[in-house]
């Protein structure tokens, strides 16, 4: 486990460190349990996580990691809990391996104490009932459906959560590929839980976030365009599952739409 300096001291979290943003308190010890000499180093490095957290992998990872890139200024250095850090890994590994990414080795979870010592434990403490199953990602999520029937794509819309979304324009960046925004116009087929202006929010803060899920969308159609996605909202969180590209082509897309806004 990296023992850090006596001569550590108190910073601003940084605007730019969006992974750490909101989670209670706004300074933290540099360098942090993860070695980072200074607050530019850190936001660089929090910053590859942020697709991680938009995959819904665990309630705790975000706890989990900001104990690790921005440790809460106290007298001590407080680490995470081992039991903490095993069940986030528990979840996210899988979903990062999707991807190619193993767990890394600087948060093996055997270096962090036991929870009878002071730690940070988790902070959810969801309790999930016999027989129903949380809401987690899988390697799918979010995948450019193509050559899907019409009942396939018609039985999609009835399973989704919140809503059926079309007419979102990904404005192509020649900087980078990640970087999209929405249209002025925005088509909600149904919108389930959410209401108005926070489809918009919600849907922006993924674009934001989940720079894996846009690539996945736009691998075909690096300039953007427009898609339909849908999806499901868990509290706070928006979780896209699947997106279509909107072309007059595809006569099952279209048919499965028509009859959808028919129904």
């Amino acid at each position: 486990q990296w023992e850090p300096r006596i001569s550590s001291r108190c910073v601003p979290i940084p605007l730019g460190m969006a992974l750490c943003q909101n989670i209670g308190y706004d300074t933290m010890r540099m360098p942090n349990l993860l070695g980072h000499e200074s607050s530019a180093e850190a936001v660089q490095q929090s910053t590859s996580w942020l697709p991680l957290l938009a995959r819904e992998c665990h309630p705790d990872a975000r706890i989990f990691l900001c104990s690790l890139f921005a440790p809460i200024c106290l007298d001590r250095f407080i680490s995470p809990c081992r039991s903490l850090c095993e069940s986030v890994r528990d979840s996210c590994a899988p979903i990062m391996s999707c991807y190619g990414y193993p767990w890394p080795e600087i948060l093996r979870c055997d270096q962090y104490p036991a929870d009878h010592l002071v730690c940070i434990s988790s902070v959810t403490n969801i309790t999930v009932h016999p027989g129903v199953r949380r809401p987690q990602a899988s390697c799918r999520d979010c995948e450019l459906e193509e050559g899907s029937s019409s009942k396939d794509t018609l039985e999609t819309f009835c399973r989704s959560d919140f809503v059926k979304l079309r007419l979102i324009r990904l404005k192509y960046s020649p900087v980078s590929l990640s970087q999209f925004s929405l249209a002025t116009k925005l088509d909600v087929l149904k919108y389930g839980p959410l209401f108005g202006a926070q489809v918009r929010s919600r849907i922006e803060l993924w674009l934001e976030r989940d720079a894996t899920c846009v690539q996945n969308m736009i691998r075909r159609h690096p300039r953007g365009g427009t898609f339909l996605v849908t999806g499901t909202v868990h509290g706070e969180h928006l979780v896209v599952n699947k997106a279509y590209a909107w072309q007059r082509r595809d006569k099952n897309l279209m048919a499965a739409a028509r009859k959808w806004k028919t129904h």
